[in-house]
């Protein structure tokens, strides 16, 4: 058993657990069930309430003597007998079932109608008939003042079929293409049926006409297209509840054609079944991913239920708290709710049951695993098992067997446990000890600066509304332990905070400024009071708070040459920023470099241990990469760099160029860069250019002809 609790209403989970396999023995099972403590406390209310496959839909026995459930694979309906809290008998067909009735209290008479039109009318030795009608059908009701079964489906006609005279009857024509569901009134026998397109029927049985007609889809709100209605509901003789394909709920009193009440699942998922637990004033609605119980008055959420999978159909137990869920899983759920009402009694022990239990977490999908990051992996020395079956990547990081997990913390950290017992001892002795001097202190004992700006910031809100009904920080429970656990202290040596630090430090300006501006306001007011009311002392330069007196001529360019002043102490403060940053950078880098050279003969040495690097081969000491392809003599070399990593064959290149450079922060984003000799590149490529203009040119003297040859007139142009 699981408890979750929601809006401070506890709801038990009595199918919580594990399942355990069906290929294992009797034996093992009992072994397993006293090995593992969460299947010691599992509560099997009903034994084997299960399906195969899947669970389509569920019904509780009008007398509430069985519970009937119809799944797959193959086709079968499941009959439960609380009394005995076991399976009573279990019978297959030839279709799956898209819904069936019990027309009798118990088991005895049923019909079901299946997905390839067929009707099977089942007696309590078995099936008893079984006839077909002319469309498909999605749903149907009983109508027992006349015996009509009436069905409906694809299709405009609602269909009769008579169960005492054993044949169809004239069926109803509606004005709809298509039908969805249906229902019957218990008190005054009225037959309601949804449409596609958005409305709501109402037949009277006893003329066999239409008597009004109700249109749901013009009544919600923000609606672009009409949704058609999925699922109808009567709470008595005058209350009927409606569900949409859009995810709404609506109450109607039938005498009305407005909704008493909208409810929106806010998912635009279709509402598949709806229930009323009038001792309570609350409503059931299911939809594919959540089941929501809400005050049918206000339409304010009690508690929810959400899914593992889709949802297919539930049932409630009447003047109880207990309900059953049948999903697209082999488990049918079984929920118990105190809150709605007591427990059934053939269950009664669960009231005590549920007395005795205290709140506990909802259980992790991964109970038996744990989430590691990538940077845990490397302290914990399992890097080498990426891409193995004992590591499952999820988002940032993997998931690994627990048992691993706490064998290579083990190693890794022998005396973490000790530690942990002493701090946890630490805490417990400090909660307990009172100082002799009680000393109310509103600053908290981790990061003290951020409370004062938080505290500073909540005394002298900006204008903005929104920032001044938002919460505090220091209030909110979500962020308690950022002020009380010392791991979420902020870090002023880390490198990011050393790089941000000089923006903090000039939004602290900006404040300061912004309440040097506040006093001068309030200056400025004094004086215009004191003009209005002159006093002896008027002709003092200076006021009471020290300023002097401002000219407006001259602030304008006071504040530009403020600004100016402000901006350059920016830049200085950054660009130190950065050169301590980048200093203290490369100090670890040349600590890593020194911490990874080979020490010993059981440490990886580089196939370049060999290359003399201070005297480099046979190559001129303008060493480029391409150098490599086109000396033969060099292929040695070349080959021994190709086989070594990159961080080697960089140490390599910047003895041999003096000119490789590493550029990155401490916690990744590393890049190479390095410059080869361009001298002598450039000079290479002014000697081509010059050979090539100096060939063009000899190519157009011998193409041009000489202007004498054409014995041209002089012409005087006077």
């Amino acid at each position: 058993m699981f408890v979750n609790e929601v809006n401070d209403v506890k709801i038990y989970n009595l199918s919580a657990g594990k399942s355990v396999p069906d290929w294992l023995t009797d034996r093992r099972k009992r072994s397993q069930l006293m090995k593992k403590v969460d299947t010691r406390r599992q509560i099997e209310l009903i034994q084997d309430f299960d399906m195969p496959g899947v669970c389509t839909s569920i019904r509780m026995s009008p007398d509430q003597q069985y519970i009937l459930a119809t799944g797959t694979y193959k086709p079968r309906v499941k009959c439960f007998e609380v009394s005995n809290l076991s399976i009573k008998f279990e019978r297959c067909f030839d279709s799956e079932v898209t819904t069936f009735e019990v027309i009798s209290d118990d088991y005895s008479k049923m019909v079901f109608l299946q997905c390839d039109r067929y009707v099977e009318i089942h007696a309590a030795h078995g099936r008893h008939y079984r006839l077909r009608i002319p469309r498909f059908g999605r749903d149907m009701k009983y109508h027992k003042p006349s015996c009509d079964m009436y069905i409906v489906g694809v299709g405009r006609d609602i269909y009769r079929l008579n169960l005492e005279r054993g044949q169809f009857l004239q069926p109803y024509e509606s004005d709809a293409s298509c039908l969805n569901a249906c229902e019957v009134n218990p008190e005054h026998h009225l037959l309601v049926v949804g449409t596609k397109e958005g409305t709501v029927e109402a037949w009277d049985p006893r003329t066999k006409q239409r008597c009004a007609i109700l249109d749901v889809a013009m009544k919600l709100p923000g609606v672009k297209e009409f949704p058609s209605v999925t699922s109808l509901k009567y709470r008595n003789g005058l209350h009927l509840g409606v569900g949409t394909a859009s995810g709404h709920v609506l109450l109607y009193d039938i005498r009305a054609r407005q909704p008493l009440l909208v409810k929106n699942h806010l998912n635009n998922l279709p509402i598949k079944r709806l229930a009323f637990n009038p001792a309570q004033n609350a409503v059931y609605s299911l939809d594919e991913a959540t089941l929501k119980l809400w005050d049918e008055q206000t339409g304010k959420q009690i508690a929810y239920v959400e899914s593992t999978t889709s949802f297919n159909d539930f049932c409630t137990i009447p003047d109880t708290g207990m309900f059953f869920l049948a999903q697209e899983d082999v488990k049918m759920l079984t929920y118990y709710v105190p809150a709605m009402g007591p427990a059934p009694r053939w269950c009664s022990f669960l009231d005590n049951l549920t007395e005795e239990i205290e709140s506990e977490v909802v259980e992790n999908v991964f109970d038996d695993y744990q989430f590691i990051t990538q940077k845990e992996l490397a302290e914990l020395g399992l890097e080498h098992l990426i891409g193995t079956n004992l590591l499952k990547g999820y988002m940032h990081g993997y998931f690994m067997n627990v048992r691993l997990y706490n064998k290579a913390k083990a190693v890794v950290e022998p005396f973490a446990f000790d530690r942990f017992r002493k701090e946890k001892v630490r805490q417990e002795i400090e909660s307990e000890r009172k100082s002799r001097l009680q000393i109310e202190s509103k600053l908290p004992k981790v990061n003290k600066e951020l409370a004062l700006k938080i505290m500073d910031e909540q005394a002298n809100p900006s204008n903005s509304a929104k920032q001044r009904n938002m919460p505090s920080l220091l209030q909110d429970s979500r962020f308690k332990a950022m002020f009380e656990n010392t791991d979420f202290a902020v870090n002023k040596d880390a490198e990011e905070y050393r790089l941000l630090a000089p923006v903090l430090n000039r939004l602290d300006k900006s404040k300061a400024k912004q309440l040097k501006q506040r006093v001068e306001v309030a200056h400025v007011a004094e004086l215009h009071a004191d003009e209005a009311n002159p006093r002896e002392d008027s002709d003092n330069d200076e006021d009471l708070f020290g300023f002097e007196k401002s000219d407006p001529d001259h602030s304008s360019g006071d504040e530009a040459s403020s600004d100016d002043e402000d901006r350059r102490d920016y830049v200085k403060e950054m660009k130190q920023a950065y050169k301590q940053a980048k200093f203290l950078r490369d100090e670890e880098q040349r600590a890593e470099n020194e911490d990874e050279e080979p020490d010993g003969p059981d440490d990886y040495v580089s196939p370049l241990a060999n290359v003399n690097i201070n005297k480099p081969p046979s190559i001129t000491p303008t060493f480029k990469l391409t150098a490599l392809d086109k000396d033969q003599g060099n292929s040695e070399l070349q080959r021994r760099i190709k086989q070594v990593s990159l961080q080697d064959r960089v140490r390599v290149m910047s003895n041999l160029e003096g000119q490789v450079t590493n550029v990155g922060r401490s916690l990744g984003n590393r890049q190479m860069t390095f410059e080869v000799n361009r001298e002598k590149k450039l000079q290479n490529f002014a000697k081509k250019r010059e050979e090539e203009l100096k060939k063009h040119r000899q190519e157009r003297r011998g193409i041009v002809r000489p202007i004498k040859s054409l014995k041209l007139k002089k012409v005087n142009f006077k």
